[in-house]
């Protein structure tokens, strides 16, 4: 297949999702049929070796009169398809779902049709036993259905050709810490590919409309666009000789060998591209690393990974990570991954047999979901814009078909990560769609008994009944701050579900006890697994803290949709709690809240939530960073700690709270690292790290949405030492400028939006449009 390394998958008008599908293709099952590869028919109907790993050539030529105007086709694949016209890479997909909502992504492909003959080829693979977790899977398939009759030729049906890649099968990765990510690729091109044969039909598409029965795809629209795509050159080669990384020829003798230590200079996703030619029997390496590993500890693993150091330094290093190996045939060819690899890092490596080979190219190609920086601000304060920067590119590697933990280890959707992802994506890129498609994929997760899977869509379910109590906290902060609550309003029953759950667990007081599978909460070390302290009776402060604030969110949602019915009975127990959790958990010697009933621990993480939750408070909130006999939270949990402190009054000290950012930065980090172990994170890029590029703006700044769908504001900055600032912040009606010096303040807001202006405890009405505050220097 013909590569366009530039593949222009964002071009205008050439894609198109989330589209309402005719009634016909809805209702009735599609012209088109799921095809796949089969030496017999039996293997077709009976999906006996579907499931195993392969890659296939799908293909299918179609004469046209003319180049027609507009060219709409709907198409699928499982696992995954790379989609060309006529040489040219236009769909990449689908995106991640479920067996119940199979996607298919929709796009016109009229701008790559031409007079005379077209061919379509899909790139279609399934990883088999290798895939990665977050991947599911019915069988090797792939459809492609056009929107109008007149483009009939294009459905696949028995009339397509297939060919399966006979050089390629998976390589197992070697990393410290729990990996779920896929597979490596050996790719031995002398192999090559099969003939062509027939493909079989595996019944036409259906979608959720016209299917009978809960077997295979339900096809579904994908609500998400395509993803972006930006080639991209190295930074440098940190060892070894030749400037192949700016398409300058390397050629490797005859019966030698190149290493070759290339640095991207930030951490990426992306397709890497090795252009070669010659070398028949050539050994060619690629291997991709976040960060190198410190020959020194070699011997020392701890849970979460080894010793990585400054993620700058390379020397007395070694190598671990995902790999691909190709074994050359002596002709030329452009290596491409089928999926996207994370490197920072990428090593080299070449052994060569009887034949030179010539290194032509090696650059890259960015993927990601199209994302762009909409908020700014500006200081005196240099520290805040690099912040910004990582964590939008933290925000951004976590952030694909859908948001991730880690692009490099699971690629799984997390509740309590998506939770601080959506807020990144909603106050620094105003962007709604991969919020709006998690909340969608974390209802469609729900057991028989009511609450969540943790992480969704993942092909091995887990539990994790705290992160249900985040997913409502996700529901009410796009109440707050979405475009559209009514979006919300078929979330209702499976919300009401989680609390029917946790209610079934409560005690004759109130309090929940014995929570069943993985109650985590944050990655403290004294904490087994992440879970925090349970006492004799199976209570857990931070468990019952939680519930109690999550339980003030369903009763504002309920109240917005018209059933005070349900909120009053959620706002019942609210106020029954609060005596109850005061008395058991509150230490009046140290003016703190314990994390069990005895009084034997504390945790930032309690007290953090009893704020949160509307406890009573006073003092807390100064031993909440003082006190280091407290178990400290995580990078990931500091979240809740400082919003627990701006809400305590202590929001004039955010800048000073930044140290673990610092942190990272000091030891090279493009990426915010998983947990506050930098130096033995396992993973160097999750996106729960990013909750700067929230609370620059709604702490800093101050600007904060005070109803649902953002229609009024309060504005209270808290700018610490800053002598004065500006910044812009994305809102569903537009933009909120703010510009704060000494003496005065201008605010504009948006559309028909009003709200308030907080200084010093004076508030001073904002009216729609520009409002200029005298304020008290």
């Amino acid at each position: 297949m013909k590569k366009n390394l530039l593949f222009l998958l964002l071009l205008a008008g050439t894609f198109v999702y989330g589209q309402n599908l005719k009634p016909e293709l809805w209702n009735k099952p599609w012209k088109a049929s799921w095809i796949t590869y089969a030496e017999n028919s039996a293997n077709a109907y009976n999906l006996v070796g579907l499931k195993d790993y392969g890659v296939y050539r799908f293909q299918h030529k179609v004469p046209l009169l003319a180049k027609p105007s507009k060219c709409i086709i709907h198409v699928s694949g499982d696992n995954r398809y790379k989609l060309y016209v006529n040489g040219t890479w236009v769909s990449a997909g689908p995106a991640r779902g479920d067996l119940y909502f199979w996607n298919f992504e929709t796009l016109d492909i009229a701008p790559y049709l031409k007079a005379g003959e077209n061919t379509v080829e899909a790139l279609v693979w399934n990883e088999g036993k290798g895939k990665s977790e977050a991947q599911i899977s019915y069988a090797t398939g792939f459809i492609l259905q056009s929107d109008e009759e007149a483009f009939a030729a294009f459905n696949t049906n028995v009339r397509w050709e297939v060919a399966k890649n006979i050089g390629v099968s998976p390589l197992a990765v070697r990393v410290p810490g729990y990996y779920v990510a896929g597979a490596g690729e050996l790719q031995e091109y002398s192999k090559g590919w099969s003939p062509f044969i027939g493909a079989k039909s595996l019944g036409p598409g259906l979608t959720k409309g016209a299917s009978i029965d809960a077997r295979g795809w339900m096809l579904y629209p994908s609500a998400i666009p395509s993803m972006e795509m930006k080639e991209q050159r190295f930074a440098a080669i940190r060892k070894g000789e030749g400037d192949l990384i700016h398409g300058k020829l390397l050629v490797v003798p005859t019966n030698s060998s190149v290493d070759l230590w290339i640095d991207q200079g930030v951490l990426t996703n992306a397709y890497p591209q090795l252009t070669f030619t010659g070398g028949k029997d050539a050994k060619i390496g690629l291997t991709y690393a976040e960060g190198l590993y410190e020959k020194k500890a070699l011997s020392t693993t701890t849970k979460n990974g080894s010793h990585k150091g400054n993620r700058n330094e390379i020397d007395n290093k070694y190598w671990l990570g995902r790999k691909d190996s190709l074994i050359a045939d002596g002709a030329a060819h452009t290596f491409e991954s089928m999926t996207y690899r994370t490197f920072r890092y990428v090593r080299l490596t070449v052994k060569t047999e009887a034949e030179a080979l010539t290194l032509q190219d090696f650059k890259s190609v960015f993927t990601g979901f199209p994302f762009q920086a909409k908020a700014s601000l500006k200081t005196d304060n240099p520290l805040i814009p690099q912040m910004l920067d990582v964590g939008f590119r933290t925000a951004r590697l976590c952030a694909m078909e859908t948001y991730m933990d880690c692009p490099y280890y699971e690629q799984l959707q997390y509740i309590g990560d998506a939770r601080i992802q959506a807020l990144v994506s909603l106050y620094y890129a105003g962007d709604e769609r991969l919020v709006r498609q998690a909340l969608d994929h974390m209802d469609h997760s729900r057991i028989a008994e009511g609450i969540t899977l943790s992480r969704y869509p993942t092909d091995l379910h887990q539990q994790i009944p705290t992160f249900s109590l985040w997913y409502i906290g996700m529901l009410h902060d796009y109440l707050r701050y979405g475009k559209d609550p009514q979006f919300l309003k078929n979330k209702l029953a499976g919300m009401r579900g989680i609390l029917d759950y946790f209610a079934r667990f409560e005690g004759t007081d109130g309090t929940l006890q014995n929570i069943p599978y993985w109650t985590f909460s944050d990655w403290v070390n004294a904490w087994p697994r992440g879970i925090a302290p349970v006492g004799p009776s199976g209570r857990s402060a931070v468990i019952d803290f939680q519930y109690r604030w999550v339980l003030q969110n369903a009763a504002e949602i309920e109240r917005y949709f018209g059933y005070p019915e349900m909120a009053a009975k959620y706002e019942a127990k609210v106020k029954a709690l609060k005596p109850v959790l005061q008395k058991l958990y509150w230490d009046a010697g140290r003016g703190l809240y314990a994390d069990t009933e005895v009084h034997d621990k504390y945790s930032q993480h309690a007290n953090s939530l009893a704020i949160l939750a509307g406890m009573p408070a006073a003092g807390v909130a100064d031993k909440l960073l003082a006190d280091k006999n407290m178990a400290q939270a995580t990078i990931y949990f500091k979240y809740y700690l400082h919003l627990a402190l701006a809400k305590a009054g202590k929001g004039n000290d955010y800048l000073n709270w930044l140290s673990i950012w610092k942190e990272n930065i000091d030891m090279g980090l493009t990426t915010w690292a998983e947990t506050s172990d930098i130096s033995t994170s396992r993973s160097d890029c999750h996106a729960w790290g990013s909750s700067p590029n929230i609370e620059f703006f709604r702490i800093v700044l101050g600007v904060d949405s005070d109803a649902p769908a953002f229609a009024k504001v309060k504005i209270e900055p808290h700018l610490g030492e800053l002598s004065q600032a500006e910044g812009i912040v994305p809102h569903p009606q537009g933009e909120i400028h703010v510009q704060y010096k000494p003496g005065s303040a201008s605010i504009t807001l948006p559309g028909t939006v009003t709200g308030s202006f907080v200084w010093q405890g004076k508030k001073y009405p904002l009216k729609a449009g520009k409002n200029l505050v005298t304020i008290p220097r």
